[in-house]
């Protein structure tokens, strides 16, 4: 598979290759967006390639999507990791809960579309990060007081993810607005862990 600059044989692409993979991968990630479905004929007519320059960087579809999803990690983990967490626990959370909620709200269809193709493992490992700062940021207020230590961090941290994405499916079902969405899922996940 060739991502980036360099092709399948570890030498730099040349720069229309470049040009096409970055074309491919910003209109597949556009695609999925819409619909975790959408095949490669119409990612290649959204970037503006033909199938073969398509299948000659990703010869799968699930090469794609593998692709496209390692991306949106790294553009999910520049917004949680840019974010300030050495504070209040409690502020800390809240700034948190907003980011992660929108960031699923805005790429679910691309996790959708990795569920499908990836293994379940390789998903599990992608929120890896994630789950190691809400550990962390769950633990510092254990310690601090303000959140319940009778239960442990590892299961808040499931149960906040579990939120998050439940919150990402209400306002995509038009049952709740975004603005609804991310003050519940604070109230919520507040009245979980302060004691």
């Amino acid at each position: 598979m060739t991502i980036g600059t360099e092709g399948t044989q570890g030498r730099p692409l040349r720069a229309d290759a470049q040009r096409n993979v970055e074309a491919i991968l910003v209109a597949a990630t556009d695609c999925l967006q819409r619909d975790a479905g959408v095949s490669m004929a119409d990612v290649a007519r959204a970037a503006g390639v033909g199938r073969v320059t398509l299948y000659g960087h990703f010869g799968t579809r699930a090469e794609l999507v593998a692709a496209v999803f390692d991306r949106t990690l790294e553009r999910a983990e520049g917004t949680l990791g840019g974010l300030e967490l050495d504070g209040d626990p409690t502020e800390d959370l809240v700034t948190v809960l907003g980011a992660s909620w929108r960031i699923v709200a805005e790429l679910r269809t691309i996790l959708l579309a990795a569920q499908r193709e990836l293994p379940p493992e390789r998903i599990r490992v992608a929120h890896d990060g994630v789950m190691a700062r809400l550990r962390s940021l769950v633990e510092r207020g254990q310690h601090a007081g303000r959140f319940r230590d009778d239960l442990p961090a590892d299961w808040f941290v499931t149960v906040i993810l579990s939120l998050v994405h439940a919150c990402a499916d209400e306002v995509e079902e038009g049952r709740l607005t975004a603005d609804d969405a991310g003050r519940y899922l604070v109230t919520t996940v507040r009245g979980a862990l302060e004691p």
